[in-house]
This record gives structure tokens, C-alpha cells and sequence, in this order.
């Protein structure tokens, strides 16, 4: 039987896409289908029909899954930031140990039993301590705050997020009341004309502190005292008001220049038992609870005595890599960002950690270079991009011949694909552990463990 579009078809869902939708099979096609749950058996309207899968919507639940619950949150079906808030988190957790599983088997070509249990978060709400909220024109002459909705740039107001801390809401309140006042223009981004473009709130789970950061179509907004006053007024713990401007027509959120309006360039965070400073170009881990338990996995798997060399690529502010410096000889972190390399090499010497270093560089020419002046790391963590490593950097990181790398990943795909690459290069996967650092999103990281098994000329010599 062909389908067609808006043909209405029933299905059983067996499962969870990378994206989160329920799956389930037609006459053996695959259809997808969003705020669907494994278990539920549906009357489904068909909305595209592609080469070799479909794409549809529920159109009436005829018996529903036992892992649904109520939705929380009004914005759920329409906003693009969570996937799951329809199942339990149980559930949830479920499916995404699946999906990591499914990944190292169908994509990394392992099938060995050495995958953990995914490590769940104590509270699955109000974990994330950064949001990039993008600003657009309202349909009552107010701007519009909040996300994008699905696949697409249309953005869906949301007055609080319950993955937020309620900071993040004040903030919001702050800023819609300033450009009442101000009406300063929204960014346009088909002309490129307009100044307002994000609103970038951060904050510290440790030390309760707040960053707000305006990006801006240029050097400054209207009355920055009485955006500073807003923020002031609806902002617990406020420490930093900063523009950042971004005049380029892209996609890509922050611009490099900052200026601090009020306050601090920085907030104080702590993690590991250490003190981060973060800045606005900072990348750090936006859930810092459970970033401690995916760093004490990747020390568990560095297998660290106190003698190794660490190389830590894609370091960002370091954290990962000085969280392990008490343990090891020495570390070297790599990032191609230079304001979070300046962010680690603070953070080392806040911290009085003297055996760590960073070099700002892409990560597989500092390797290359390493490599030239004869340093042979013990131990490589990588925590790439979600696009996981190039061919050319697991090439190089194979050639330094490290006893184990350890491979922090955001996507079970480029994860798999890269434990395969490794696999080609003598290094056997071990141990991976999922870890859910963003609860009620389709998003799971996981840490995987690699040892060198096939031995270098020297050491098969005795060199």
C-alpha cells in the first residue's frame, strides 16, 4: 500500500529517533512521529512522504503509552528546547540508553555487554545554567522572547522555562520592561539591519552569581543605566551587564568583542572541588551537577597513578582537564577559542594548579605539534563538537600512541563513527558509560574508554 499525504494511518510505536519523535513501522516503512511515546497505538495523519521513511502527527491516541504523563509546561508542543516532557523521566532515560546502545552496535560495529547504565540526574528541571534566548518583533509591537520553535527561526514566547533557573525569567521581565521604554529595533536577520539579536543569561550553580549579555547589531544600546537598573531590580545575585556585539549576518550567536557595562566581566563558579571563571565566550558545561559525575567517570577511565601525561583536547575553560590534575604529572590542554584558553590559565592559577598548561590552537595541529616535539601524553581526553573528530586529529592521536583515550561525546552517532576510526587504528573500546546531561531533551553525552592494544615499533623492540 502507497502511502500519501494527509492519509490517516494506524501505528504502534516501538521507539525513539535521535530527535526524539516516537517510531514505529507501516507495511515495513519507518514513520516518525513528534510527542509520540513507545507504547502508544495511534491514528496518524501523514505529512510527508519521503524516499525511504514518513513523516506524520497524531491525530488521535487510541490507547496510550503507560510511560505518558501530563505535560508541564504550556510551551511544550510548540517550543523546540524539550522532547520528552510528554514520558517519564524513567522512560526517558530508558530511550536514551537504547539510543547509545543501538549507535556503538549498528555505527561502531561493537557488540560487547561493557555498556553502563546511564547515569540520571537527580532533578530533571532547573539544571541549566545558560540561555540563549533570540529576540524578534511581537505581534503587538512588544518584542518577542523565548526559543524557536521546531525547525524553524519563528520564536515562541516563553515567560519562564522549567529548565531554567527562575534568575532567567527576572531577566527576561527586565529586559521586555527596558525596551518598552527604549524601543530600540529588533535585528532583522534577512536585511541585517536592527540592533537587538540575544539576550545571553548565565549562571553559577555554586555561587548563585548571574550574567546578563545583550548581543547587539553594534557597539551599544539606548540607556544602558536603565537596562543596568532593570536587571538590577528583577535579578537576585546579578554580577555582570555585558554587550557583546555581533555585526556579522550569521547563525553563530556571540560576536568576539565584549564590553562590561556593570559589574564583573566574569562569574565564580565551582566544580570538582575547584573555582571556574566563566565569561561570556566561555564555553562550560550547562549542567554542572551532573558534569561532576561525567568527570569522574572520565577519571575513572584515565586510570591515573600520578606518573601520566595528560592531553586534554577540546579543553574549553579546562575543566575537565584540572579537574584531573591532582591525580596526574602534568596537563595539556588544547582550544581553539583564545578567550577560554585566557579563562583556563586563570582558572589553573586560581586554583594554584601549576602542573597544567594551554595552548590555543585547532586541536589537530596541536596534536601534530606535540607529536614533533616528542611528547607522548599517557592519556588523550577529547570532548569534541557535536561533529565529533576529524580523520587527521584520530590519525595524529593514534600516531602519539597513548596508553588510553578517554572520549567525552554529545552525539552517540559521531561517537560511534570515531570509536570505529580508533578501532582501525589499534585502539579496542572498553567501557562506555552514558551520562544524561540534559534531562527532557533528545540530547545524551556519553564517556567511553579506549586502550592501545597493538603495540608501537619501540616497544616491540624494547626500546
Amino acid at each position: 500500500m502507497e502511502l500519501v499525504k494527509n492519509q490517516v494511518i494506524p501505528l504502534e510505536i516501538t521507539g525513539y529517533a535521535a530527535d526524539g519523535s516516537g517510531v514505529g513501522h507501516f507495511n515495513g516503512i519507518a514513520v516518525f512521529v513528534p510527542l509520540a511515546a513507545a507504547g502508544d497505538r495511534l491514528e496518524v495523519k501523514v505529512l510527508k512522504v519521503a524516499k525511504n521513511c514518513v513523516y506524520g502527527r497524531i491525530s488521535k491516541i487510541v490507547s496510550a503509552s503507560g510511560d505518558r504523563i501530563p505535560a508541564d509546561c504550556p510551551q511544550f508542543s510548540r517550543c523546540g528546547g524539550c522532547v520528552f516532557r510528554h514520558i517519564s523521566y524513567e522512560a526517558e532515560l530508558r530511550a536514551k540508553q537504547q539510543r547509545v546502545q543501538d549507535a556503538l552496535e549498528r555505527i561502531g560495529r561493537l557488540h560487547f555487554a561493557a555498556l553502563r547504565p546511564i547515569i540520571g540526574a537527580d532533578q530533571p528541571d532547573r539544571y541549566r545554567n545558560k540561555a540563549q534566548l533570540p529576540i524578534g518583533p511581537g505581534a503587538d509591537g512588544n518584542v518577542s522572547l523565548g526559543f524557536y520553535a521546531t525547525h524553524s527561526h519563528r520564536i515562541v514566547d516563553c515567560g519562564e522555562c522549567l529548565l531554567q533557573p527562575k534568575e532567567f525569567a527576572g531577566a527576561m521581565r527586565a529586559f521586555e520592561e527596558w525596551e518598552r521604554s527604549t524601543r530600540d529595533e529588533v535585528y532583522d536577520e534577512a536585511t541585517g539591519r536592527g540592533r537587538l539579536r540575544h539576550l545571553f543569561l548565565r549562571k553559577a550553580h555554586a555561587t548563585g552569581e548571574v550574567m546578563v549579555c545583550l548581543v547587539v547589531n553594534g557597539n551599544g544600546v539606548h540607556d544602558e543605566p536603565k537596562l543596568v537598573e532593570l536587571m538590577k531590580k528583577y535579578v537576585p545575585d546579578l554580577k555582570s551587564v555585558v554587550i557583546n556585539s555581533n555585526r556579522e549576518k550569521t547563525n553563530v550567536i556571540l560576536g568576539s568583542k565584549c564590553r562590561t557595562v556593570w559589574g564583573q566581566d566574569f562569574i565564580t563558579d565551582e566544580l570538582c572541588g575547584l573555582r571556574f571563571r566563566i565569561s561570556p565566550l566561555s564555553f562550560y558545561q550547562v549542567n554542572p551537577l551532573q558534569a561532576e559525575r561525567l568527570y569522574a567517570v572520565a577519571a575513572q577511565y584515565a586510570g591515573m597513578t600520578g606518573a601520566e601525561t595528560v592531553l586534554d583536547l577540546y579543553c574549553g575553560t579546562g575543566t575537565i582537564g584540572l579537574s584531573m590534575a591532582s591525580k596526574a604529572a602534568r596537563v595539556i590542554g588544547v582550544e581553539i577559542v583564545e578567550q577560554a584558553v585566557e579563562d583556563a590559565r586563570k582558572n589553573a592559577a586560581e586554583n594554584g594548579i601549576e602542573n597544567a598548561e594551554f595552548l590555543c590552537a585547532d586541536a589537530e595541529k596541536a596534536a601534530g605539534l606535540l607529536q614533533g616535539r616528542g611528547i607522548r601524553p599517557d592519556v588523550v581526553v577529547v570532548d569534541p563538537p557535536r561533529k565529533g573528530c576529524e580523520p587527521g586529529l584520530i590519525e595524529t592521536v593514534a600516531a602519539m600512541a597513548p596508553d588510553r583515550v578517554v572520549y567525552v561525546s554529545c552525539d552517540p552517532a559521531t561517537l560511534a563513527r570515531d570509536i570505529h576510526l580508533f578501532a582501525l587504528k589499534g585502539f579496542k573500546t572498553m567501557e562506555a558509560t552514558p551520562v544524561d546531561m540534559f534531562p527532557r531533551t533528545a540530547h545524551v553525552e556519553c564517556v567511553a574508554l579506549l586502550e592501545r592494544i597493538t603495540k608501537t615499533s619501540d616497544e616491540k623492540t624494547g626500546r
